[in-house]
């Protein structure tokens, strides 16, 4: 179980490396390709668009097969459009590679969250779950400076051939680690969307979108943040990334203790208030130098720890096509980093100044937690209900 964890991370690492590393060196992307910087930046929202389009058709087509075999694909697929990324020398060509890149992202992390709650002993779902998503958080503490330095120093290129590297690791891990397991429990992709039906998963995807939203309005605008508001040099801000990535491998794993401790969804509840808190608070300690790095930690803590209880919570919403509802809570995700930063900027580009981005977050955030509450009393409802017809 341990190797095919892993074997879930190292993809983890690859995916988290490719999506953040292009925010590193898009200066060095826009100088090769001989554009503006706002124009370089569709090739972050074309891989944000492939993961929204991919996950729910990649995850459909995959249930026709083994999940190990679903997985080593779709890593072959990322792998082999992450490295033409490398070589692409005009803009099309690097906007639909990047889109083609982003397609199996929330189809891997979809199915293998549900690979891994599989794998796991009996009450130790949340960690397994967490062991994967630790790739990713892992990502941003190693793989993205890495990436960012090899882009800077020689070509921006040979930070997607980066990548790539991770990606063939990645997929002799799948081949050699991971088990053979059986064909999903899909009844095919018409039943699968019947699942669509439900009231409480709709909530939890809206969760997802809106409240870990939150999150990405702070970490958006974390540069200008830190060098505008809190007076740091711009040197600083390669290592306060660094800190952040610390920060969600830390709230990975005591995410994964939360939804142990509380049901998944409570624990979602708890981690979005902290993050109110956290965000409120950052209105007054950003413009003190310690006080901006520390929150820089602790923001990051907060929003990973809903990471695994709010996949958790999606899968067991999604019984009978935990695939397909797994699959959509990676678009949420991506949908949340797309909604999260385009809110938070609309403030500011009102001149309410950096700091009013926060406002924004801890307001993404509330809506979650009433979201979150309404999804514990539909099911209170439900087992009322259960309880009233069984008696």
């Amino acid at each position: 179980m341990k190797k095919a964890l892993l074997a879930l991370a190292i993809g983890g690492f690859g995916i988290g490396m490719t999506e953040f590393v292009i925010m590193g060196i898009l200066p060095e992307v826009a100088n090769a390709l001989q554009i503006s910087i706002p124009k370089a930046g569709h090739f972050i929202s074309a891989y944000a668009l492939g993961v929204v389009v991919g996950a729910p058709l990649l995850t459909a087509f995959g249930n026709k097969w083994p999940a190990q075999k679903v997985l080593l694909l779709l890593m072959v697929w990322f792998t082999i459009f992450n490295t033409l990324s490398a070589f692409s020398n005009s803009y099309v060509m690097l906007l639909i590679s990047r889109f083609l890149s982003g397609l199996p992202h929330g189809a891997f992390f979809g199915i293998g969250a549900v690979v891994a709650g599989k794998l796991a002993k009996p009450g130790k779902d949340a960690q397994a779950i967490a062991m994967m998503f630790t790739g990713l958080t892992i990502a941003n503490v190693i793989g993205v400076p890495l990436g960012t330095w090899l882009g800077q120093n020689f070509t921006w290129g040979v930070s997607f051939l980066a990548v790539g590297v991770v990606g063939i690791i990645a997929i002799l891990s799948i081949k050699f680690w991971m088990p053979d397991l059986p064909k999903s429990n899909s009844n095919g992709f018409r039943n699968d969307v019947q699942v669509l039906k439900k009231t409480e998963l709709w909530l939890i995807i809206l969760l997802t979108t809106i409240g870990t939203g939150g999150f990405f309005a702070w970490y958006s605008y974390i540069a200008p943040l830190i060098t505008d508001v809190a007076g740091w040099s711009e040197g600083i801000v390669s290592y306060a990334m660094i800190i952040a990535g610390l920060g969600m491998v830390a709230g990975n794993f005591l995410g994964a203790k939360l939804a142990e401790w509380f049901s998944p969804i409570n624990a979602v509840i708890i981690a979005l208030v902290l993050m109110v808190l956290a965000l409120i608070s950052n209105t007054f300690l950003a413009y003190n130098q310690i006080g901006v790095l520390t929150m820089t930690f602790i923001i990051p803590v907060i929003a990973f720890c809903i990471a695994t209880p709010i996949q958790m919570a999606v899968i067991k919403s999604a019984e009978g096509s935990e695939m397909l509802g797994s699959s959509l809570n990676q678009s949420a995700f991506n949908m949340g980093n797309a909604s999260g930063a385009y809110l938070a900027g609309l403030p500011i580009a009102y001149g309410y100044g950096i700091v009013s981005a926060q406002y924004v977050g801890a307001a993404m955030a509330g809506i979650g937690i009433l979201l979150g509450i309404s999804v514990v009393l539909i099911r209170k409802q439900r087992s009322v209900q259960f309880e009233m017809s069984n008696s």
